[in-house]
């Protein structure tokens, strides 16, 4: 084609025919023949090549180019490669399916070699100098903008797709494409995608599906698409974190600048989050290196094949063949690292437990050895060896794994805290007296000095299936907060802060903040009916955690349901235990539940939904809409079914929680929902469902819970309360597990991550709402309009956050403010958004006008204004009378909102630097600017030290204010009237009427101050000479003089009446804002 014979090539092709296969369009071969395909055939930009070998799929008339060439010469070599590589290999195979199976896997593997070298800043400098050219160069963003990496790929205009780049940026994911002379442009920012997944269909076999402001966008034909993808979730992921969820972003320092963001680096923190989750260990930990290899299991007699994760202080294993095995070693416990077996590549890992783990099969493993000693010697340092926990020495025997704590709570004890748990004290086992429950109990306590016999004892235990079957079974009540404490990682938060809890409750201890008032007002509530906290000391002990937990985090702070599951913590584990099981919750395994919006928990609903679409689709169709779901869910996720649940069944519910996450809350929840599945579709509404499932938790014991009956709360129950029978909890946990046992880890946190978009926008669309609501009933805006206008809004406070890392406006948005409160945009802000709405963005000294604006608006000199305040001001501009946009006029030119104003760069005439206009801003008017103290307000609401009564005055106070009365404007001197006409005379040029107007004002300002000095003259004769001279020379002018003299004239009344369309303002500002932030 293009210039080939076209004989040749058919000759060609029917000799050595390709079958069917997918594929996205071309290869990249080695040895130099084919090189620079990738990047002349998916470069849309680039010519197209004058000799292309094409492959034709059977009775199809779409053509894949597999080669291109500049040169009849090239092109025959490429095809020469072809022969000898590929075609003289196909005559081997049976079938076409082998044959379409072979191609495939050759064109992929060629294509993977090429695909090593990514275009990354770090691999190829010079590739990606000239990415980032392109980048620059198609769309104009500002140079801080930084690229991150880009891709080729398709993205599909209805039903054909265009083939170009996909640019990902810290702040917006871009395409470019020009073909055919057709040129494409997508700009959408992170903060703006609703949805973001990989999906499939008929056409597209596989895509990337982003949602922003509801238009679907589809992009396929990606040579990585999960590498595409995992980046695009983590910056998407960013972003949501930077501007909506600053109370977890703030403290996130690795990503706290955008300028430091690399492609390498969102790659290594997405693996090191997976890793930390995974393992439950400490947040900070970061994956250094992944070995695959084989671990020895001695008590199976069995290599199992899985992957070594080794981080800056543990060494962690987790098999990957179906045998559920894993290991974490502390580098604190390790005593020695030795080669082993040579000729299988084998380490030897020993521990203080005299246990030794053997891998083999280990690449490099020489130096593994070397590095894994040195980091051993690094950790044997007498501090390290000084912070060992309870548990975390995998000892064979369990009295050990209980003599270390003992020896840590007599060093950091204190008069306050508490070194026994709440069930010790209040419910002693009777050793001498064993019924049969306490003979169950026993029983299974031995199942598990076994197990801790032969798998190990401590953090370096074997976890396996069998450790699971043992949870499930319900973990022993001597055992229970041993176990939590080692399952949940929180032994190694303990361990590497000795004493830091003493520490924490002697200075949190008398503090009151808003967190302090609200954990004493749920003291009592916390399982009110436990003996342990009908007393003092179950009581004061559930305070000091709270309240150091609070003290800790300041940014979670309280939140109602930490209470009853700290309750629960306490009667199983002693008091430090106990907090550091809360952090490990609140921190780690279930993150953002228990901020303000509870976004976690949100996060966590919709995942509970989409999975009842999938496994229980009838329940779906028959309950529509899903707000029943969320409704009764939320107690579930929030207190691990705690709340609805009898103690004695809830804390076996906690046991699995511990070892299996949020997977273990989402199985129980889905068996729960498919156990009452027939009651349930009989439900006609969702009052009734939720009685359907109030009588199933009634009805769910633990038969063999070794608690006194007067404990128990399912014991308690009377049949009367319905005719449901009794459920045993430790049946319905087997039964989650065994029906949604395959739901895997990995599968929920992508979902979480997909669904954590969706959330956030839904919140932000309910702010949104309120917003309107409000602002609607004092503007004459459509609501079209007004939505337009809040986006724009929204959009600048954005905008200045994004190359800004410490923009005081970022710091300081605080979604738990009121609505109108949340969004606020400063002068330089305002003025970028007065230049692109204002109908008089066209007079020469804007800038003062917006800057006067603004000083107006701005009635509490906080630097900042909502978004009612900005569309009032619009409202007046665009809808107001010719007395109200006077007025307004009038009000700009007299303090509080005037201040001379002069640019100190004279080449800029009128125009204000940043700098300018924000000094400008703040110079104090009628009221005093205490911007440091005003940037605490979000903390210090936090924090409890914000008056509420003062909040609430504010709204009164704007509920009951009155229309202004223009006879209480104050007057208007000399130099504010001259500046006033000069305002004038620029909104009037360029006008048709605008000799007319000039004439007009001309005898308006002539006229004016006669009128003014004759007023002056009549106060005269009581003051003395000096004082008669001055104001001889001063004019003054009330607000009706001028309005009655520009009465007078037409043209001043047809101009100011004129109408003003904003739709085409709105929609040119739409275009213009990113490119006027740009050129600020």
């Amino acid at each position: 084609e293009n210039g080939m014979n076209r004989k040749t090539l058919t000759e060609l092709g029917g000799k050595y025919a390709f079958h069917s296969f997918s594929f996205t369009g071309l290869c990249v071969f080695s040895s130099g023949l084919l090189v620079g395909t990738l990047d002349a055939v998916l470069d849309s930009t680039s010519k197209v090549a004058p000799f292309r070998i094409l492959h034709q799929t059977p009775d199809s008339q779409v053509y894949w180019s597999i080669a291109c060439g500049a040169s009849r010469e090239e092109i025959t070599e490429h095809w020469d490669w072809l022969e000898h590589n590929v075609m003289n290999i196909l005559s081997v195979f049976d079938s076409n399916e082998d044959i379409t199976s072979f191609v495939q896997g050759k064109i992929r593997g060629l294509i993977a070699e090429e695909g090593k070298g990514s275009f990354t800043k770090e691999e190829d400098p010079e590739k990606f100098r000239e990415g980032l050219m392109k980048f620059e160069r198609c769309f104009g963003l500002p140079e801080q903008e930084k690229l991150v990496t880009y891709y080729s790929c398709s993205y599909w205009k209805g039903r054909v797709p265009c083939q170009g780049w996909l640019y990902l940026s810290t702040n917006f994911l871009s395409f470019y494409s020009f073909l055919l002379g057709a040129e494409i442009k997508l700009i959408i920012s992170w903060d703006a995608i609703s949805k973001l997944e990989k999906t499939s269909n008929v056409i597209l076999t596989e895509s990337i599906h982003v949602c922003s402001h509801g238009e679907d966008h589809y992009f396929s034909m990606f040579l990585h698409i999960n590498e595409t993808f995992l980046l695009m979730e983590q910056l998407a992921n960013y972003a949501v974190r930077r501007l909506f969820d600053k109370e977890t972003f703030e403290n996130d320092l690795v990503l706290h600048d955008p300028l430091q963001i690399t492609k390498r680096g969102l790659e290594n923190r997405a693996h090191s989050q997976q890793f930390s989750a995974f393992f439950r260990l400490p947040k900070e930990e970061t994956l250094k290196e992944v070995h695959e290899c084989f671990l020895w299991v001695p008590f199976t007699h069995y290599n199992a094949h899985g992957k070594m994760c080794i981080s800056e202080n543990y060494i962690c294993f987790a098999s990957q063949d179906g045998s559920l095995c894993s290991v974490i070693i502390p580098l604190r416990e390790v005593t020695g690292v030795d080669k082993a077996d040579p000729a299988n590549r084998g380490v030897n890992i020993s521990t203080k437990g005299k246990r030794a783990f053997r891998f083999t099969e280990v690449r490099d493993f020489e130096q593994l050895v070397t590095k894994l000693r040195i980091k051993c010697n690094a950790t044997s340092s007498p501090q390290h060896i000084n912070t060992e926990v309870a548990g975390s020495s995998a000892s064979d025997s369990p009295k050990d794994f209980d003599e270390v704590p003992s020896k840590i709570d007599l060093r950091d004890n204190s008069k306050t805290v508490s070194t026994e748990a709440l069930m010790t004290v209040y419910h002693p086992q009777d050793a001498e007296n064993l019924d049969p429950k306490m003979l169950k109990e026993k029983m299974k306590e031995q199942s598990w000095n076994i197990l801790f016999f032969e798998r190990g004892h401590g953090v370096s235990m074997f976890r396996t299936k069998k450790t699971r079957d043992l949870v499930v079974r319900g973990i022993p009540e001597a055992l229970r907060g041993e176990l939590w404490l080692l399952f949940s990682g929180a032994v190694n938060d303990m361990a590497s802060s000795p004493g830091y809890y003493t520490e924490l409750v002697e200075k949190s201890l008398g503090t009151c903040t808003l967190a302090t008032d609200e954990i004493e007002r749920d003291l009592r509530r916390s399982l009110p009916e436990h003996p342990a906290f009908q007393s003092d000391t179950g009581i004061s002990a559930l305070r000091r955690v709270l309240t150091a937990y609070a003290y800790r985090n300041p940014q979670i702070g309280y939140c109602q349901a930490m209470n009853i599951l700290t309750s629960v913590l306490l009667l199983y584990a002693k008091e430090e235990e106990a907090f550091w099981l809360l952090v490990a919750v609140c921190e780690r395994m279930l993150p953002d539940y228990f901020n303000r919006r509870i976004i976690g928990a949100l996060v966590d609903q919709a995942v509970f939904e989409e999975l009842i679409r999938v496994h229980l689709p009838q329940l779906t169709d028959h309950m529509m809409g899903m707000t029943f779901f969320s409704s009764v869910s939320l107690s579930w996720f929030l207190t691990l079914f705690i709340s609805v649940l009898p103690i004695e069944s809830a804390v076996n519910v906690v046991d699995c929680f511990f070892y299996d996450g949020i997977k273990a809350i989402l199985q129980l929840g889905l068996a729960v929902l498919e156990y009452n599945m027939d009651k349930l579709l009989t439900c006609k509404d969702d009052a009734e469902a939720v009685t359907v499932l109030n009588r199933f938790f009634d009805s769910v014991t633990n038969k063999d819970s070794p608690l006194p009956p007067a404990v128990q709360q399912g014991s308690n129950l009377t049949d009367a309360k319905g005719d449901h029978p009794k459920v045993d909890i430790t049946d319905l946990i087997r039964e989650s597990n065994e029906r949604y046992g395959d739901i895997r880890y990995e599968d929920v946190e992508s979902m979480r991550c997909r669904n954590r978009l969706y959330v956030i926008q839904t919140l932000e669309a309910t702010t949104k709402q309120n917003v309107l609501r409000v602002v609607s009933q004092d503007v004459k805006f459509s609501p079209n309009d007004l939505d337009e206008l809040y986006e724009l809004f929204k959009r600048e406070h954005f905008l200045s956050c994004y190359w800004n890392v410490n923009s005081p406006v970022l710091e300081h948005h605080d979604a738990s403010l009121p609505y109108l409160e949340q969004y606020r945009i400063d002068c330089q802000q305002f003025r970028v958004l007065c230049h692109l709405l204002s109908p008089w963005s066209h007079c020469a000294n804007r800038d003062s006008i917006a800057l006067w604006t603004f000083r107006l608006m701005d009635e509490n000199c906080h630097g900042l204004i909502n978004f009612k305040q900005f569309s009032c001001v619009l409202d007046t501009m665009y809808n107001g009378s010719f007395t109200d946009k006077l007025k307004f006029l009038f009000k700009l030119h007299i303090p509080p909102a005037f201040t001379e104003v002069e640019s100190l760069s004279p080449s800029k005439g009128v125009d204000l630097s940043k700098e300018e206009l924000m000094h400008f801003s703040q110079l104090n008017g009628k009221c005093v600017t205490l911007p440091a103290e005003y940037w605490k307000d979000s903390v210090n609401y936090l924090m409890g030290k914000v008056d509420i009564q003062a909040y609430l005055k504010q709204w009164q106070d704007e509920l009951l204010k009155k229309e202004e009365n223009i006879k209480d404007l104050p007057r208007m001197n000399q130099s504010q009237f001259i500046q006033f006409s000069k305002t004038l005379y620029n909104l009037f040029h360029g006008d048709p009427e605008e000799e007319l107007l000039y004439r007009a004002i001309a005898v308006v300002t002539s006229l004016l101050p006669q009128k003014g000095q004759k007023e002056g003259s009549s106060e005269q004769t009581e003051g003395n000479g000096a004082q008669s001279l001055r104001k001889n020379h001063e004019w003054s002018f009330a607000f009706e003089q001028i309005l009655a003299s520009l009465l007078n004239e037409p043209a001043f009344v047809r101009f100011f009446e004129k109408p003003h369309e904003i739709k085409t303002r709105i929609e040119s500002a739409k275009n213009l804002q990113l490119k006027a932030r740009t050129r600020v």
